[in-house]
């Protein structure tokens, strides 16, 4: 088997519950992103990097298209993956992974939905790769790893703050400006994209235009910014002041039921776009709430970050709530008929998917249990902390779990996909940690420190 047909036949596994929905999945959220492109609207609450993704992909013709490519994209970051950690990789082995992961794991689940969840994980592979890959990729390679990065930092704002710990903990393991450096080009790369989209949108360069509307959201829940209203109003002339008694209140209803606080004013009158209009006062609020109650915002958002770091199962991903009302417009306006029959004709769109994904997601969260014991296991043995690579995949997982449950569950909400689009991961680590060895080692591994010259690269791209 070539490494070609490995490579597309992996693609193929790792977006199968497309086949068994007769069509890529999608989330009531696609539509924002299908909007973006085709009518010029800049979704207010969320970044401007997916909806060309897609388009880049589909130019009005099929969700599949873009569907076929997360799949060879992830497939082939994957295998780079592979190679990094164990030294060398063979379609077999590539076909056994990817099988593993499809079968066992969340990974196809988001991979086959058309919303940047997938690029949650893969943002963390190409960083591990820029870190720890020089030895054993091409310069080819590296670029593609570094692309790839910034674009899936960029289609979601909470991988922002993910990526930053990264580069920090690369900076702790490597100790050498080089790989530090190289994992942090795709993050300066995606925070000057978010900045010019914003600027371009909005009239302000800043990284999310409306972002802290989700941050009051879960505060206000938690409890702390209800306290701040309750001190400063009505002094403080707040819009919000007027909607004390009402206050706390679950962070989902905040945001987007029709009657919250930011959808209609004190005579229940609707307002247009009000998340996006509460944006300047929730930046006052939340300020003065850190002000005024620093450990209470603390403890709320270390006691979500748990939270998240627990809720794991699949979620809402795979219902059809409010598709027609939302992505049926979408696929209606940009794709034309043909292609909305087919959405249409889909098992999710006809509220069947999730009785038929029951039997295989069952078994998804029972392979959390032994691929974190062997995470442990291998980490508990000193001689595996001198594996470089290894080490780095390992501990790069870990960190970038932590990091998506802080900068979903602790800074917006906690809900089941966010930890789900992630966990995934865990799994893949303790299969790598523990794969044997490819072969004898040309070069040594990554050390952790200064001083040591830098490997000569492979040749070629996508080599074994």
């Amino acid at each position: 088997m070539t490494r070609a047909l490995g490579i597309l036949l992996a693609a193929a596994l790792l977006v199968w519950p497309a086949v068994l929905n007769l069509y890529p999945l999608v989330f009531i959220d696609t539509v924002s992103y299908l909007r973006h492109t085709t009518l010029g609207e800049h979704p207010w609450d969320k970044t401007a990097a997916y909806g060309p993704f897609l388009y880049a992909f589909h130019w009005g013709s099929t969700l599949w298209l873009p569907l076929a490519a997360q799949g060879l994209l992830l497939s082939v970051l994957l295998w780079l993956v592979q190679r990094v950690v164990t030294g060398g990789v063979t379609p077999l082995r590539h076909l056994m992974l990817c099988a593993m992961l499809a079968a066992l794991t969340t990974a196809p689940w988001f991979n086959a939905t058309m919303m940047p969840d997938i690029f949650a994980a893969s943002g963390v592979l190409c960083l591990f790769l820029l870190g720890f890959g020089e030895a054993r990729l091409s310069r080819a390679e590296m670029f593609f790893a570094g692309v790839l990065g910034a674009i899936a930092i960029a289609v979601h704002l909470s991988h922002l703050p993910t990526a930053c710990g990264l580069v920090v903990l690369v900076a702790l393991l490597r100790r050498h400006w080089l790989p530090v450096l190289r994992v942090a080009a795709p993050v300066v790369a995606a925070v000057l994209f978010l900045l010019t989209a914003n600027m371009i949108a909005f009239g302000r360069p800043t990284l999310s235009a409306h972002g802290s509307v989700f941050l009051l959201a879960r505060l206000q829940a938690d409890g702390p910014v209800v306290d701040t209203l309750r001190d400063r109003c009505p002094a403080a002339s707040w819009y919000l002041c007027d909607f004390i008694d009402a206050m706390p209140m679950e962070a989902g209803h905040f945001l987007w039921s029709p009657d919250s606080p930011p959808q209609r004013d004190r005579h229940g009158n609707p307002i247009a776009m009000g998340g996006a209009r509460l944006a300047p006062e929730a930046r006052e609020i939340i300020a003065a709430t850190i002000r005024d109650r620093p450990f209470a915002v603390a403890r709320a958002m270390a006691l979500n970050t748990l939270r998240q770091l627990v809720t794991t199962e699949l979620g809402d991903t795979l219902y059809n709530v409010d598709l027609q009302n939302s992505v049926e417009y979408g696929i209606r306006d940009q794709f034309g008929p043909r292609e909305l029959s087919r959405f249409r004709a889909g098992q999710q769109m006809r509220g069947h998917l999730p009785a038929l994904a029951t039997p295989f997601i069952s078994i998804l969260e029972l392979a959390l249990v032994p691929a974190l014991a062997l995470v442990i296991l291998w980490l508990g043995s000193a001689a595996h902390w001198r594996d470089g690579e290894r080490l780095g995949l390992v501990l790069f997982v870990l960190a970038g779990i932590l990091g998506n449950a802080f900068a979903t569950g602790g800074l917006s909400g906690v809900h089941d996909r966010y930890a789900a689009r992630i966990i995934w991961l865990l799994p893949l680590a303790a299969a790598l940690a523990w794969a044997p060895r490819a072969g004898q080692r040309a070069q040594a591994p990554p050390r952790f420190g200064v001083g040591r010259n830098t490997p000569a690269r492979r040749p070629g791209i996508l080599a074994t």
